[in-house]
């Protein structure tokens, strides 16, 4: 039976949502009340749950979490590829008003460590092909591991299977006070791919902006929204929890794939998915169907906004959307559908206020690039810190705004446009250079999968321009005939002079290119040379 919890939300304050329309406790228990024989998630191999069948599983979970001593405000770990595990842990976690610590599976050694020991949790839900990691690492204060699938861990922890994790509701204990929308939700891991991950503090109210009417309007009740990316990352956790405050549904993708994706969002009737940039490539350079409209898809959003989005819409018929978000702010930029200026991320939405501003917080004129300084007049909007990292939090927030440490211009019309991650810049013999841009007319040559663009050191100063990059399977590039396709297409100052090719980038689990590993890796034996090639690219002559 679902709990009664107070009216009153106890505060004179409108901007902040009631908890019975953010947290998920009440959300579920609400959900499952008006619209108990409504799908809410569809599975791979086609089963699916109902809003009563999930709150029963979750329900049965969380006294099962319970038991083994998980109380409210508790931090419990989870280490899981995407499934109903993940989903349950989520759930039930969040369900007894403790805190969901998910982090990515590619994590091993020092980098496990450090979250551990950062999460300060003692149990962690593992899948068992990630417990040899365990075997000769310092796991901090984790005493007990709740294990999916056959497998257990080293001897020094208490081991718990995850189908064990059960238990009738009338066994739930009741909460110590209600789940408040200031409560933290999760500690969501940043990627990682310059240095130790840093654990944002989510909280529901957080979660609910980062998504809600006010910044993804077009989504609404009816919508069946694809979950392709990992639940340990913002883009895999917030849309679960997006579906749930409208009463709408999910269909959960456990790994992205090209060739099956299609099939499973026609299977599944999907009318809404997220793709990042990359893999709206990888959709649009995979042979044409006469199926390709085949699909209920109305909507997508692609981050970032690439010359595919154009393309993308004519040929499958979706409305194309865009917008700036990272793991700690809430959806400060929002596109409409498919927009006409190329690049853009959008405008800024209700509720939020943008800045661009040079290295001492002060504003740059349009049209200049600055770093994005972002803030919102919600409370609890954003991200409530760097979990036990006093130090991060306050360069982050100095000056009451969030510094996002991403470069961006704005227009006239007040569209902003990505330039690029601020340490990744480079500077070529006096020139200031974006990896995004060009990485971005990389990838529009037909034979380019995906590019990492990066500076590596120059013997005459500063940076040189290396590329490296992966085909499109059954296809070969052609470095000089590269070259000479990016010289009608980009100042002469930014097109490559290393060019090196990889079967496949190296990436973290949420699809993040690690350009510190190729940084790292820097002009290996296998790069091509534009200089010795013998290609030299000079400033045109004008008059």
């Amino acid at each position: 039976m679902a709990e009664n919890i107070d009216n009153a939300a106890g505060h004179a304050d409108p901007r902040i949502p009631d908890r019975r329309n953010c947290v998920l406790r009440y959300l579920l228990d609400d959900w499952a009340q008006k619209r108990g024989e409504r799908d809410y998630v569809l599975f791979e191999n086609g089963d699916r749950w109902t809003y009563a069948a999930l709150r029963a599983r979750v329900v049965a979970t969380a006294v099962g979490l319970q038991r083994l001593g998980v109380r409210q405000g508790d931090h419990v770990a989870a280490w899981l590829p995407n499934g109903r595990e993940a989903l349950l842990a989520f759930y039930a976690i969040n369900y007894l008003g403790a805190v969901f610590v998910p982090f990515n599976t590619a994590y091993r050694g020092k980098l496990l460590e450090h979250v551990l020991a950062n999460s300060d949790a003692t149990l962690l839900i593992a899948h068992a092909g990630l417990l040899d990691r365990l075997g000769d690492i310092d796991a901090a204060a984790i005493d007990t591991v709740v294990v999916v699938g056959d497998g257990a861990p080293p001897a020094r922890f208490a081991a718990v299977a995850f189908a064990a994790l059960d238990g009738d509701e009338a066994d739930l204990a009741p909460l110590v006070r209600p789940i408040e929308p200031w409560d933290n939700q999760s500690i969501i891991y940043t990627s990682g791919t310059t240095g130790p991950s840093k654990g944002v503090l989510s909280s529901y109210c957080h979660l609910y902006t980062n998504a809600g009417p006010d910044s993804w309007h077009f989504i609404h009740g009816e919508d069946r929204f694809l979950v392709n990316m990992p639940i340990f990352h913002i883009g895999g956790l917030g849309l679960p929890f997006v579906m749930l405050a409208r009463g709408g549904s999910i269909a959960l993708m456990e790994n992205y794939s090209t060739e099956r994706f299609w099939d499973f969002v026609r299977d599944t009737q999907c009318t809404a998915m997220f793709l990042l940039g990359v893999m709206a490539t990888f959709l649009m350079k995979a042979p044409a169907s006469p199926r390709d409209r085949e699909h209920r898809i109305r909507a997508a959003f692609m981050v970032p906004l690439t010359e595919a989005a154009g393309p993308f819409h004519a040929r499958f018929g979706v409305d194309i959307y865009t917008i700036f978000n990272m793991t700690e702010v809430s959806s400060p930029i929002v596109s409409d559908a498919n927009p006409v200026k190329a690049g853009t991320c959008g405008k800024v939405r209700p509720g939020a206020e943008v800045r661009l501003v040079d290295g001492n917080d002060c504003e740059v004129p349009v049209g200049a690039v600055g770093e994005m300084l972002v803030r919102t007049d919600r409370p609890w909007a954003m991200n409530s810190g760097y979990y036990k990292n006093p130090d991060a939090t306050a360069a982050a927030w100095r000056n009451g705004w969030f510094h996002t440490g991403d470069a961006f211009r704005r227009d006239a019309e007040g569209y902003f446009y990505f330039v690029d991650r601020v340490k990744d810049a480079i500077r070529r013999r006096g020139e200031n250079i974006s990896s995004f841009e060009v990485e971005s007319e990389i990838i529009a040559h037909p034979h380019v999968r995906e590019a990492a663009v990066i500076g590596v050191p120059s013997e005459y100063s500063e940076d040189e321009v290396m590329a490296v990059i992966a085909a499109v399977p059954g296809q070969s590039i052609d470095c000089a005939e590269l070259i000479e396709f990016l010289t009608g297409r980009m100042s002469y100052f930014m097109i490559p002079r290393y060019i090196r090719i990889l079967d496949e980038l190296p990436k973290t689990a949420s699809a993040k290119v690690q350009k510190a590993e190729l940084r790292v890796a820097g002009i290996t034996a296998d790069c091509w040379d534009r200089d010795k090639a013998g290609i030299r690219l000079r400033r045109e002559k004008l008059g």
